[in-house]
């Protein structure tokens, strides 16, 4: 590694430092985006922020290079907000606490953000210097990408010429990604009515479960604690108690690791200890997949709690314990890929209601709409009331991509075996830029991440700085 390289693999973690003192969860992108534009402004590049908090800055080519063709390096400004119950921040207000733990930097009690932080530090820093050869770069930065790919849906991409992209945010440094899942979200709203009545509240807490992202481990096996709360519900059947509220997650996207159940009854005592008894069943069941899941059930006394009616508590019930969920399809061409799932990432109970929020994945769009069109039968079959929205479409696969072989040829070159190349079943901006942008051809890389859209996400030191390097040498060598 020569010295340039080192005094940049500094600057990439300073940035990306900088970037988690920033409080930048989706629907919260004006602080880092004004930190970006600012940064631009500051080296002396042009630099365009829409009214979505898009940035995309440019920079002209080094010499030697200007004829070569523009490239636009993309990453996203939001992450995923995730938090332990008993760790207090406020993430609209708050930044991050990181820390070093060997060859991982980690953020304490929280989602790290290096989906996708590291991206944009990896930019910032490749645009600050002034040692790095590189063709005309056009660094688009979007919002909004953790629910729905928002803000790269609403970019005016009049003003980008390039027709390569380089998209930064995978999560494996061995692999070259080459095409992702299309998706869409659907709410169903279960309505029904309360009345007011006094006495005991029994509080179930099921926590401490794994999650995870719902498109990179919807295969692995893990416990939606949503899905658990409801067979809880149906376990609880022949028990006196009525619903009072039912919420967990807060990302449709994340596989829900913490759900808490707020239920009515007469006999508190009685529904406490058969609540504990089918909870310790359900602990010893998934012991070896959810080695960290525990639960609490606590009685409180309440003169005014409102409950929802038996009709709208049958319904809720029937809906956690019947709706599909994870995986629904495996590829009949990659062996290994998940083609099609779904993951119940969102309940919060409402007013009158209950509402449900799903994110749905496919890598092909008939499977996608039909998977649409099933879920939503299921819903208005149980009176729901449905809304979808934040459709993107699947990335195809293209099979005379000059990036993907200039990519093989340096990953090769600086590891000395061949990466992988795979598609991927979650989701990536590519696909947005690829309905948008013709003939676009397209890559996804990024160093190993482990546990992202969780508190326990990490980022691998040595794989960030792998694939930064990685980086260097494809623009480097992208005039040849």
């Amino acid at each position: 590694m020569v010295k340039t390289d080192s005094a940049l693999l500094n600057r990439v973690f300073e940035i990306f430092k900088e970037l988690t003192l920033i409080p930048h969860g989706s629907g919260n992108m004006d602080g880092i985006a004004e930190y970006v534009q600012t940064f631009a402004k500051n080296i002396g590049l042009k630099v365009i922020r829409d009214e979505a908090n898009n940035v995309v800055i440019f920079k002209s080519a080094t010499k030697g290079y200007e004829n070569a063709d523009a490239v636009i390096l993309q990453g996203h400004l939001d992450m995923v907000c995730q938090a332990k119950a008993d760790y207090g921040i406020d993430f609209l207000k708050d930044g991050l606490e990181i820390y070093v733990d060997g060859d991982f930097i980690k953020a304490r009690s929280t989602s790290l953000g290096a989906d996708n932080g590291i991206a944009v530090a990896y930019v910032l820093a490749i645009l600050e210097s002034d040692e790095v050869p590189h063709p005309k770069i056009e660094a688009v930065f979007t919002t909004d990408e953790e629910i729905g790919m928002i803000g790269a849906g609403k970019l005016d991409i009049s003003a980008l010429t390039a027709k390569k992209m380089i998209n930064l945010d995978s999560e494996e440094d061995d692999t070259l990604t080459v095409s992702c899942a299309g998706g869409s979200e659907l709410l169903c709203i279960l309505n029904g009515e309360k009345k007011i009545v006094g006495g005991s509240t029994v509080t179930v807490t099921l926590d401490g479960l794994l999650g995870g992202h719902s498109g990179v481990e919807i295969d692995k096996g893990r416990t939606n604690s949503n899905i658990l709360a409801g067979k809880l519900l149906k376990a609880l059947e022949n028990e006196e108690f009525s619903l009072i509220s039912v919420d967990g997650g807060d990302k449709s996207n994340a596989i829900t690791n913490r759900t808490t159940v707020v239920l009515y009854s007469d006999f508190p005592d009685a529904l406490k200890a058969s609540t504990e008894k089918i909870l310790s069943l359900y602990k010893s069941e998934i012991a070896k997949t959810e080695p960290g899941f525990f639960y609490s059930v606590k009685i409180k006394k309440a003169e005014k709690i409102e409950i929802f009616s038996q009709e709208l508590k049958n319904r809720v019930i029937s809906f956690l314990l019947n709706t599909p969920n994870g995986v629904i399809k495996m590829s009949d061409e990659v062996a290994g890929l998940v083609e099609t799932s779904l993951n119940l990432g969102i309940l919060v109970t409402e007013n009158n209601s209950v509402r449900a929020q799903f994110s749905l994945r496919s890598n092909k769009a008939a499977s996608l709409s039909l998977l649409e069109s099933n879920l939503s039968d299921f819903c208005k079959a149980l009176n729901g009331e449905v809304k979808t929205f934040g459709h993107y479409p699947p990335w195809e696969f293209k099979t005379d991509s000059a990036l993907q072989e200039l990519y093989k040829q340096c990953y090769e070159a600086l590891n000395g075996e061949k990466p992988k190349v795979e598609a991927l079943h979650a989701g990536l901006e590519c696909s947005v830029f690829a309905s948008k942008i013709k003939d676009l051809d397209c890559i996804a890389m990024g160093p190993s991440l482990f546990d992202v859209h969780t508190y326990n996400e990490k980022l691998c030191i040595s794989s960030a700085k792998k694939t930064f390097l990685l980086l260097l040498d494809i623009l480097k060598k992208s005039n040849s």
